[in-house]
């Protein structure tokens, strides 16, 4: 994307529709600090992981955790994505822009 927020598909030049692309998405507290919590215990995992390779531990038992791991990331991205869809995509739409609604798509389809 280039500096005025707009990207190239083909031949046409489509605007960026996402209300959260350069700016901050609210979040309350509680919310921050689950996701912060999450985020941290994903973090503990991935060292987890380290040490198992530094004492050379079982192939299985390192892919155990490594699918804890992606398991436990999926899930923070779902939360995110679900905030994102009932804040900015909805802010979105009653503003008349639907085009958000391909964003979301996309988004979707980058989690799966």
């Amino acid at each position: 994307m280039d500096g005025d927020n707009t990207r190239k598909a083909g031949t046409q030049t489509e605007k960026s529709v996402c209300c959260c692309h350069k700016k901050t998405t609210p979040r309350d507290e509680k919310e921050l600090k689950q996701l912060k919590n999450r985020l941290s215990r994903m973090v503990g995992q991935l060292n987890g992981i380290g040490k198992m390779l530094d004492e050379n531990r079982y192939c299985g038992d390192v892919l155990t955790q490594v699918a804890a791991v992606e398991s436990a990331l999926q899930a923070f991205g779902y939360l995110v994505l679900q905030e994102h869809m009932e804040t900015c995509v909805v802010e979105e739409i009653q503003k008349g822009n639907t085009a958000v609604v391909d964003e979301a798509v996309e988004l979707v389809k980058k989690l799966k």
